[in-house]
């Protein structure tokens, strides 16, 4: 969350001074970096989180119903739900679960596979989730602190970063056609 008046120093760069004074100098430009990259996701989620406030949503929450919203039929194996969010099937459970509870999710058991549950998007989590997404495109998404040139060059950034850890891989090339 921002501060309310800003500081008169970026503590950042200062931390990083202070790295290269103790003679750190292959892990300063590191360390600024990743905590610039966990103080901006601060800053961001603070936002969002401000905006989802009204519709008693966390991202998480918002996340969840959003993948939802854009299957066909609203449904979703809890399985392919882990996957996409890519987070801990034990935290996908207590959103659920949540979401459940206030009428916006149902669990079902698959069709075809009696291990699996299927999420299913109700009408009252469609009309949220619709509303929630439009907040959060007019007051966050359509309005970044950055101009386009630094928004696109830092999605390509990130997404090289993220694809470097294994996040995820670039798609095989389509073969081409005959």
């Amino acid at each position: 969350m921002p501060a309310s008046a800003p500081l008169p120093v970026d503590p950042i760069a200062e931390a990083k001074r202070q790295w290269l004074v103790h003679g750190w100098h292959d892990a300063a430009t590191g360390m600024a970096a990743v905590t610039s990259i966990m103080r901006a996701q601060q800053i961001v989620l603070s936002q969002v989180e401000s905006v989802l406030r009204p519709f008693s949503l966390s991202f998480a929450r918002f996340e969840l119903l959003r993948l939802l919203g854009f299957t066909r039929g609203g449904e979703l194996p809890m399985s392919s739900a882990v996957a996409r969010l890519q987070v801990h099937p034990t935290s996908v459970t207590k959103t659920v679960d949540r979401l459940v509870r206030d009428g916006m999710v149902e669990r079902a058991a698959h069709p075809t596979d009696g291990r699996a549950t299927m999420l299913t998007l109700t009408p009252r989590g469609s009309e949220v989730v619709e509303q929630a997404t439009a907040a959060l495109n007019a007051q966050v998404f359509a309005r970044p602190t950055l101009a386009g040139e630094d928004l696109s060059a830092l999605v390509g950034i990130l997404a090289r970063m993220r694809r470097n850890v294994g996040d995820f891989r670039d798609p095989d090339p389509l073969p081409d056609p005959l």
